[in-house]
C-alpha cells in the first residue's frame, strides 16, 4: 500500500476539519453525550475497522473518543486511513 500525497492529505483535511495531522497520523476527538454513546460509537468504528482489516488507536474519556490512524507498517497515511477517517465521521 502507497502513502498519500500531500496534496490529498491537505484535501481530506480541507473537506474534513475537525481532523488534525500531526507526526504523519490523523487524529479527530469526537465529543458525544455520555459514556454510553461513546461506547456505541467506539463499536461502530471498530465493526468498520474490522471489515476493512484496519485498526485506529482509540483512546475512550467518558463522553470523548479520540481516534488515531496511521498506516504503521507503511510509515504514514494511506488510502485506508483516509477511509476509515471518513467513515468514522459518518457514524457518529
Amino acid at each position: 500500500m502507497t502513502l498519500v500525497s500531500d496534496t490529498e492529505i491537505a484535501v481530506f483535511l480541507q473537506a474534513h476539519p475537525e481532523w488534525s495531522l500531526a507526526n504523519r497520523e490523523i487524529t479527530r476527538t469526537f465529543v458525544l453525550k455520555d459514556f454510553n454513546q461513546s461506547m456505541g460509537f467506539v463499536t461502530r468504528v471498530a465493526l468498520e475497522a474490522e471489515k476493512s482489516e484496519h485498526h485506529p488507536d482509540i483512546d475512550i474519556r467518558w463522553n470523548k473518543v479520540t481516534l488515531t490512524l496511521s498506516t504503521h507498517s507503511e510509515g504514514g497515511l494511506t488510502a485506508k486511513d483516509i477511509a476509515l477517517a471518513d467513515t468514522a465521521d459518518h457514524l457518529v
